[in-house]
């Protein structure tokens, strides 16, 4: 893993995320999400260039993310400002999630979050098998 630094720290941090969509709604179609992926990753390059996306996938109502975050965020803002600026692309891009989430939010309150550290390769292979689970497969049998 690299090593990062701004002016007054030196940081590996990386985060695993996962969230959902507001009522488990199955709106993150292929289609979508290939739209959604490129956003963040375009987002990230524009509006936050310390960031990095170092895997991502998601099912059709949830997502999974590997990023690094410096420590002048703090977790909850990052996902608040992931989930916030792709809400309102969302909406404006695919005109069935505007309907369906009048409300204005996308996605749902909370969020699960853990640091990664020496076991970055297995949750990489994680992310990236998901949605080739059956339903009612204990993940954790398959986490090796």
């Amino acid at each position: 893993m690299i090593i990062r630094q701004l002016n007054h720290s030196v940081y590996q941090i990386r985060y695993h995320i996962v969230w959902g969509t507001k009522y488990r709604r199955k709106v993150l179609k292929s289609y979508v999400r290939k739209d959604l992926v490129g956003f963040w990753f375009e987002l990230i390059k524009t509006k936050y260039p310390t960031w990095y996306i170092h895997e991502i996938n998601t099912g059709d109502d949830h997502v999974h993310m590997m990023i690094e975050i410096p420590p002048t965020y703090s977790v909850s803002k990052a996902v608040q400002k992931l989930k916030a600026y792709a809400s309102i692309y969302l909406k404006k891009k695919f005109k069935f999630i505007s309907r369906i989430y009048n409300d204005g939010n996308v996605w749902g309150v909370g969020y699960f979050v853990s640091t990664v550290g020496l076991n970055e390769e297995q949750i990489k292979k994680y992310i990236q098998r998901q949605n080739q689970f059956n339903l009612g497969i204990d993940v954790a049998k398959n986490f090796s």
